[in-house]
């Protein structure tokens, strides 16, 4: 593995490290020189990263996380900071698969499942981070949400509003640490091809097929792409930015539309 030096001296806790795109972002931070704390709900998931990057010549560690849970959301932070001695940013990545409906479908339970890991997981993860941060003199934190925390999509409530409340939520957490010197920030993603994302396509081929057209670059994004704004986001490159909400989506919401055959944008 090459150590670059964008987070060296740094510790980073990241939620939801065991799927694709947390798993890109703890790999690329490693990279980058930092020690990862990879927390998952699935901990042969996070194990399975974290033993990539320490095969790799990195530094990480595996933590189980139920991040809709106080008490695992505060024991993963003090892992964290009991194995690498602090912890200078936090990665919020978990979120649950939604299912379609409308108000009238959707039971209280789908719904408040999707409030309970998408937003106040990440509010509970934050509530035990930010004393860390604070601690080692200032960090970053950087909440994942989507393109759909600024468009509607139909049958989609419970997804779409936890993440353009995820969005506020962390404007409001960078006004209220700013003088702590942590920055918050959030990513909204486009259409980023990973097993899970495919599903409701029928996989990653067809979703390929499908969801590109949508975008001005005329294809879904990658994992890596999320983790490249991820990085960018948690060093001092981005030492100005907070409270901000990076798209990297491909030009999804500014491009009311779809990719003609011809290659080129025409109206939907």
């Amino acid at each position: 593995m090459t150590t670059g030096k964008r987070l060296a001296g740094r510790v980073a806790l990241i939620s939801g490290g065991g799927g694709e795109i947390g798993g890109a972002i703890a790999r690329l931070f490693a990279t980058e020189g930092a020690e990862v704390a990879v927390a998952d709900l699935d901990p042969d998931k996070a194990e399975a990263v974290a033993r990539a990057i320490l095969d790799g010549g990195g530094h990480a560690r595996a933590f189980a996380v139920d991040v809709a849970d106080e008490a695992s959301a505060k024991a993963a932070v003090a892992r964290s900071v009991e194995v690498f001695g602090k912890l200078t940013t936090v990665v919020n990545v978990a979120a649950t698969i939604t299912p379609d409906g409308t108000v009238e479908t959707l039971s209280l339970d789908q719904w408040n499942k999707a409030i309970a890991v998408n937003l106040t997981g990440a509010f509970l993860m934050c509530k035990a981070a930010v004393p860390e941060l604070r601690r080692a003199g200032g960090g970053s934190i950087v909440n994942i949400a989507s393109q759909f925390g600024h468009v509607g999509v139909p049958l989609r409530s419970p997804y779409c509003t936890t993440k353009a409340a995820l969005i506020h939520f962390t404007r409001i957490l960078a006004m209220d640490h700013a003088a702590d010197n942590i920055r918050a920030n959030t990513i909204s993603p486009g259409f980023i091809l990973t097993e899970r994302s495919s599903a409701r396509s029928g996989g990653k081929a067809q979703a390929r097929i499908v969801n590109g057209p949508r975008h001005l670059l005329n294809r879904p994004g990658e994992p890596d792409e999320i983790a490249a704004g991820a990085l960018y986001l948690a060093s001092d490159e981005s030492s100005f930015v907070t409270a901000s909400d990076l798209l990297i989506d491909g030009g999804y919401i500014a491009f009311k539309g779809k990719i003609g055959p011809d290659g080129k944008p025409a109206l939907s």
